[in-house]
């Protein structure tokens, strides 16, 4: 988001939030209402060092698709690149972190969610792993996935609080990344929407999102924003 917005009160917010929904259409408006009621951040994905467009694009496009709205983004020795035929879209209703200025990115996106309240949950089988179906669901979870070719860094796997598993019963070992995210948030979100966990966003998360989306829907709205809060300084 905008800096300048992310230092609003709440009342400021929602008024520029109301000033700029008046220049998106009527069945724009619905659908944002309908989505963000649909969107968790208790659930959230890291993908650490993801090199392939396709696979890149088509994360984003099943973490929108199954209403998560943060994607954390580790850039150690590859820049995240993402093709727009495959994403569809999708990141412009995403809320993107990326970590690429120290030599440390790793370390520093998983001790920032951690600070967070969030279990760092690697997917790799491990002697003491869980599955999509029994992974414990009462604390915020971020997904941590590893490169294509390597998986996940030593580092990743260190600092990782528990271990999940997509059960496999073939010849090969592993699975495409972005069937794997698809397969885990499928039964993941599942669980969390039938279950009595809080994983819906608070009020004040929903006006920040729907800033976000209302700014992206309208042409030249930094201008807007702009003139907007020189008419109302706070």
């Amino acid at each position: 988001m905008n800096t300048d917005i992310d230092k609003l009160d709440t009342d400021t917010k929602n008024k520029l939030l109301d000033h700029l929904l008046g220049f998106v259409s009527g069945e724009r408006k619905a659908r944002f209402s309908e989505i963000i009621s649909l969107r968790t951040r208790h659930l959230t994905i890291i993908l650490e060092d993801i090199y392939q467009p396709h696979n890149a694009s088509a994360v984003l496009r099943t973490c929108d698709c199954f209403g998560l709205q943060d994607v954390h983004i580790i850039e150690n020795r590859n820049k995240y690149e993402v093709n727009p035929d495959v994403a569809l879209g999708s990141a412009k209703w995403l809320t993107l972190y990326k970590y690429n200025r120290t030599a440390s990115n790793t370390s520093l996106c998983i001790r920032a969610l951690k600070e967070k309240g969030y279990r760092i949950v690697a997917t790799m089988p491990h002697k003491n792993d869980f599955t999509p179906g029994n992974l414990p669901l009462g604390s915020k979870f971020a997904l941590l996935f590893g490169t294509e070719l390597n998986g996940l860094s030593e580092e990743a796997i260190g600092l990782a609080d528990q271990f999940v598993r997509i059960p496999m019963f073939g010849f090969t070992e592993s699975l495409n990344i972005s069937v794997s995210a698809a397969i885990f948030l499928h039964t993941l979100t599942n669980r969390l929407r039938n279950s009595e966990v809080s994983w819906a966003l608070g009020e004040d998360e929903k006006t920040d999102v729907l800033l976000n989306w209302a700014a992206g829907s309208i042409r030249k709205s930094d201008i807007m924003i702009r003139d907007f809060l020189k008419k109302n300084p706070v």
